[in-house]
Formats: C-alpha cells, structure tokens, sequence
C-alpha cells in the first residue's frame, strides 16, 4: 500500500506515556480539519494554538503535560479526537476508477501548507498543495506527496513604524512537528538519498508527514555527512540565489524520485506542481535506462507518465536557469545514466529558443503526457503561450479549496444540516446547468438563520484581529490609551472588506488609492460604517511589493484612514481563515489575465463571502451576476494609466454599491438582498470551487 511507509516514532511524542490519545491525535496533520481533533488541540492552549504555536512543542512542557492528563474535559475531549481519528484512517474509501493503491500518483511540489505552525509554504501553490493532500486523503485517492523540509521555513513578516516589512527566519526543529524519519525497508535503518554533483554526493534525510490518509515525504540536506554548505541546500523555501536553487531543486526532483524507488513504490502518474521538480523527469529517464531501455524508448516511456501544472503566467514564477549552470549540476546523473546533455539542454530551451537559458515548464511540457493551467481563462493563456513553444496543448483544470479545512465552525454547521456531507466522500445533491458547473441549492434554513452563522464568524474575526492588531503595535511603543485605541478598532457591526495576498505589482493593492476623495467619500458614508481590512506579504526580492505594504501601512495611520483601513501583519493560514470567514466582502483586482487563479476567493464564497473582483482567474467562470460584482468588462484598454483608472472606477461603484445594499435591513433587521447574494456565492461554490470537484477533474483527464 502507498500510505504503509516504516518509520521511526517522533521521538517527542513516543516519550508520552503509552502515546496518549493526544500524542497520537497531533502525530496526523488530520486534527486540522477533523472538527473533534481541531477542538481538542485548539484547547490545550487557545491563545497559544491561536498564535500559531506548535501543539507538540507546547504539549512538551511537562506542566502542559501534567494539565492535558489531569484534566477532565481535556482528557474526554482528547480521547473522543482520538477515536475520531481512528474510525477516520480506517474507513477507508474505495478508490476512484482506475486508480490502484499499488499504483498511487507522486505528487512533487516545492512547498506545502499544512498549518500555519509549520509554515513550509509561500502563498497559493503551497495552499493549493496542502488541500490537494487532504481531499486526496478524504476522497480516497491513493497519492503521496513529495517535496523538501526547509529548516527556516518561510520568513515571518514584522513591521517597522514605518511599514517597512522585516523578514525574520525561526529554526524549526523536527521534533516540534510531526515529522517521522522514514526507515530504509531493507535495512531498518534511516533511509537517506543521495544526488551526485561533478565533485561529491549530497545525501538527504527523508522525513514523512502524515496528512490523514495521505503521506507526504520531506527531503531534507542537513545531515553532518554533508559539507557545511551543502547542509543548507535545503535550509529556506525559495532561496534567492540561483546556483543554491538549482541545487535545491535537484534535491527535491532526483533525490525525491529516488526516495520512492528505495521505498519500492512505483508511482502511476508523475505529477509535478509548478516546474521546480521538474528534474524528477530526468531522474526517472536514468530510471529506465537502468531498467535496460534504450534513451529514446525511455524517453517516451516518461512522456507516458508525467503530467504538469503551470500555476502562474507571470515569468517570475516559471524557473529558468543558466543552461551552463544545467549542464554543470546535472552532468553526473545524466553521464551515470547515458544520457546527452546536449539533448536534454535542447528540451529546455525557452520561447527564444535561447542556447542559454533552461526553462523548467518548458522543460517539463515537453516530456509530459498532459498540462493545465488552473482555471478556464488561464487554461487558455498557457496554452496560448507554450503550445508555439513546445507544440503541446494545455489544458485546465480549475483549482478547488478544501471545505473542511477552509469552512468556519457556524457555517459547516449548516452545510452538514442541509446535506452537504463536508469532509465525506459522498456528494452533495447537485442541480445541473446547461453551460455551467453543477450547483448546490441545498442550503434551505431561513435567512435569520445563514445570517447569524455569518455574524458568529465576523465576530471571531473582530476579536482575533483585534488582538493581533494589540500586539503588532505593543513592540513599536505605543502609549496605553493608543493601545487601548487599537484593541478595539475593527467594529462587527461595520461592513467588513477584505484584501488578502501576496502584494506584487500586478495583483495592484494601491488600486483603492487611485482616487483619494473618491475613497473618502466610500469610507465616511452615514448609512453604514466601511472597514477595509489588508494582510499580505511580499517577496524578499519584490522592492516594488514591498513597497506596496509599507505604502498601506503608511496610510493606515494617517489620522484620516486610521480606523477605517486596517493592516495585519504576518499573513498566515491563520489570518487566512479568520478573513474568509468572517468578512463581508472579498476584493480582488488583478491585472487580466495575470491572475491564475485565486483561491482565497473560492475561500471566501464557501463561508457565503460575496466577491468582488476583476474577471480574470476563477472569478471569470465563476461570477454569474447574482453571486457578487465584476470589476469592470473582460476587456481593458492597453495603456496602463487609462486600464487602473478605468477598473479604480469601476471597482468604487461596485463598492459603493455593495455597502448600499448590506446597510439596507428589513423588518427583522438583516439585510434580505444581500443574503440572497450571500446564497447564490455559496451554491455556485461549494461544489464547483472544492478540492472534491477538483481532484475529480484530475482523475478523469490527467491521471487514469
């Protein structure tokens, strides 16, 4: 079976006495969204767990220990997680058609987003990646993930006065985490890997993560055999320098297929997330070369097997590398192998057909059996933009996002009392539509009902980010009566917009700045109160992005926005679910068709969160009229200046009207016309955006 992998017990967790049934409910990633397990972990410290600390590493301190196990709700709450948990694991689903547990997808992605205490993820592929590992756990799919144990994670962002953003790396420790090390089954000892480079070899550990059902291995270079530097291959999630990355990416392609070969598990599909492990495709042509294939039969045999997601139009998502540095690097694999280097280097060559440039996607499409983008639109941007390059198709297949792990606790509610079996293999009662998705009309409770649900949820919202708004500005000095001022300055009765992402130029988060008086006018209306809530990182090499927080961060203190534009630093998956769930409103203005997808919104409309949001992405399959706003027409002019003025313009009278609406009340004091626009986003997602519908789509056109 995939998912039966020897490992060696957490050492942490095995040193509780006879693994308590919290031990063993913190040793699976599933207490994230197993709502018994969630309960229980989130209450061996709620204002801890909330902070993003590590369960394991609080459940360390002996008088944390001596408190879980004497008492009495902890303890019940602890063995009904467990016993939640078991029955989880061991009801298994049956798997799709055509799927085979001895047969299970290898799914390679340079990052993952389990939990914000283990924060092994940038942004949205990392999201993405986590939720496709828990649906496929949930559905029943048989798939193990593979990707690379970055001893610095991703940084911590902390703001200076000035809204300057500061990146700050914490060390993680195994041994705060659920990271188990993987046993060489032949040996019984653990297993590590090895990649060659022109002058030495590079071992690496492999860890396994448990994610429900589905497993997840961790490669990871700090080991002492290792040279100084070469411990730190894997050491940060996107390491800027270039030479350090390809190395890093060799790691997690070649040194990640080799992990599954000593494993014994001989993958069906080869699914690379993003091009960065793309270099699994060459490992895999060593593979069949050993296996006594000859170079061009073995490079068929790939092309049978591999498939590619593209993830981002954007160039700085799609890796290319010094073809130099390439041939350099790979030169001891594809010698050991007997392979040309010079027809590999050939195969990535970029859109120029550039002799020095290796272009990962370009590279991974031309030995793929299949490619998508990750919605309609960008489907056909991709495939606009690589079939003249490498003669093959791209296709789509639109992101979806996990509900259990995304629905607040109200909402979920009543999801499961309508009959939407949330987390189930089963489906939802869906109504078909000529030329649409299929849609779920389930939702049938009285309006009074869906609007308590949401208040209950913004009101999480308020508190938590009340609080973190508390502490961002205690570190700064401010006085007790600013202090003070700031604890308590989002209002749960105001309409609540949100913006939430990484901030880079294109995704333009000073869009709302265009127009000062214009925006005024919006934020001192007499009917209702408007709040527009900000989070969002940039990346440490994006001065422009960077930039963008400190700008907002700026204004956010003038006397003139402070209470009515808000920043929170640190943008998490805790900000992230807090913000879904519980604002008004989701805004989004990318710049078309830059935008591949977008799940935060999907996200939103879940919780019954309207969008409103440039028709690029998901929201151009996904607005219907009566489900949201669209900010503008699919078409904008081509001059930068004329398109931001033409969408600013547009997206403050979508604004202005939405407020207008949810400060309407009727007679029993909740805003009816904006509930129905409350219920048309949930129909029109919940099964259309979901993790469920999505890996779906990828047995039936990318997988089987």
């Amino acid at each position: 079976m995939w998912n039966r992998i020897p490992t060696s017990p957490q050492p942490m967790l095995a040193s509780l006495q006879d693994r308590t049934p919290m031990a063993r409910v913190l040793a699976n990633y599933a207490w994230t969204w197993l709502p018994q397990c969630r309960r229980a972990v989130q209450a061996i410290d709620p204002l801890s767990i909330q902070a993003g600390a590590s369960p394991i590493r609080l459940l360390a301190n002996p008088g944390v220990q001596a408190r879980v196990c004497a008492d009495s709700e902890l303890v019940s709450l602890a063995r009904e997680a467990d016993e939640a948990l078991g029955r989880y694991l061991e009801d298994v689903p049956e798997p799709p058609a055509g799927c085979r547990p001895d047969r299970p997808v290898a799914y390679f992605c340079a990052e993952y987003g389990l939990h914000e205490s283990f924060p092994q993820y940038c942004g949205g592929l990392g999201i993405l990646a986590g939720d496709h590992l828990r649906e496929a756990s949930d559905m029943g799919l048989p798939l193990i993930g593979v990707g690379l144990f970055y001893r610095l994670g991703f940084f911590r962002q902390e703001l200076e006065p000035d809204g300057r953003q500061q990146h700050v790396y914490e060390r993680f420790d195994p041994l705060d985490h659920p990271l188990e090390r993987v046993l060489d089954p032949r040996t019984g000892v653990p297993l590590t890997v090895s990649v060659r480079f022109p002058d030495r070899e590079v071992a690496a550990a492999v860890w396994r993560v448990a994610v429900g059902r589905t497993p997840l291995l961790l490669l990871d270079t700090d080991l002492p055999q290792n040279r100084p530097g070469d411990r730190a291959i894997t050491a940060q999630l996107y390491m800027l320098g270039r030479r350090m990355r390809f190395y890093q990416e060799c790691v997690l392609g070649i040194g990640g297929l080799r992990a599954l070969e000593a494993l014994g598990i001989e993958p069906s599909v080869l699914h690379m997330n993003e091009g960065h492990s793309a270099l699994l495709l060459i490992e895999r042509l060593a593979q069949r070369i050993r296996r006594g294939e000859r170079p061009s039969e073995a490079m068929e045999g790939v092309r049978t097997e591999a498939v590619l997601t593209i993830h981002t139009p954007v160039p700085a998502g799609n890796e290319r590398f010094d073809a130099k540095l390439a041939a350099e690097l790979l030169g001891p694999t594809l010698e050991e192998a007997g392979v040309d280097p010079r027809a590999i280097l050939r195969l990535g060559r970029d859109a120029a057909n550039d002799r020095r440039v290796f272009d990962m996607t370009a590279f991974a499409l031309r030995l793929s059996k299949a490619a998508n983008g990750v919605s309609l639109l960008h489907g056909k941007t991709a495939d606009a933009t690589w079939r003249p390059v490498t003669g093959k198709p791209v296709g789509a297949v639109t992101n979806g996002v996990h509900p259990p792990t995304w629905l607040g606790p109200e909402m979920r509610a009543l999801y499961e009392e309508h009959g939407y079996p949330v987390g189930s293999p089963l489906r939802p009662t869906l109504r078909e539509r000529t030329g649409k998705r299929p849609s779920w009309e389930g939702l049938s409770c009285s309006d009074a009902e869906l609007w308590a649900a949401h208040a209950a949820q913004k009101r999480r919202l308020v508190e938590f980010a009340n609080e973190r708004l508390l502490r961002q500005h205690v570190k700064h000095g401010w006085s007790p009566e600013e202090l003070e001022q700031v604890g308590g300055l989002l209002d749960p009765e105001a309409f609540l917009v949100g913006f939430a992402r990484r901030f880079t130029p294109y995704k333009r988060p000073s869009l709302l700045w265009l127009d000062p008086r214009r925006l005024r006018r919006l934020l001192e209306r007499e009917d209702v109160s408007v709040q527009i809530l900000f989070a969002g990182k940039a990346h440490p090499a994006d001065g422009e992005g960077q930039a963008m927080v400190a700008e907002i961060v700026r204004l956010s203190r003038e006397r003139r926005w402070r209470g009515r534009i808000v920043f929170l630093e640190e943008y998490d998956m805790a900000v992230a679910r807090h913000l879904v769930q519980g604002v008004d409103l989701w805004i989004n203005n990318p710049i078309r068709p830059l935008e591949a997808s977008g799940t935060s919104g999907m996200k939103a409309a879940l919780n019954g969160v309207p969008n409103c949001s440039v028709l690029d992405g998901w929201w151009d399959e996904g607005f219907e009229g009566d489900n949201g706003w669209a900010v503008g027409d699919r078409e904008a002019p081509a001059r930068p200046r004329r398109r931001d003025r033409m969408h600013a313009e547009a997206l403050y009278e979508a604004l202005e009207r939405a407020a207008a609406m949810f400060g309407e009340r009727g007679p029993l004091g909740i805003p009816d016309a904006w509930i129905r626009i409350m219920r048309r986003a949930i129909a029109t997602s919940a099964w259309a955006f979901s993790t469920r519908r999505m890996l779906e789509d990828y047995v039936g056109t990318m997988y089987r």
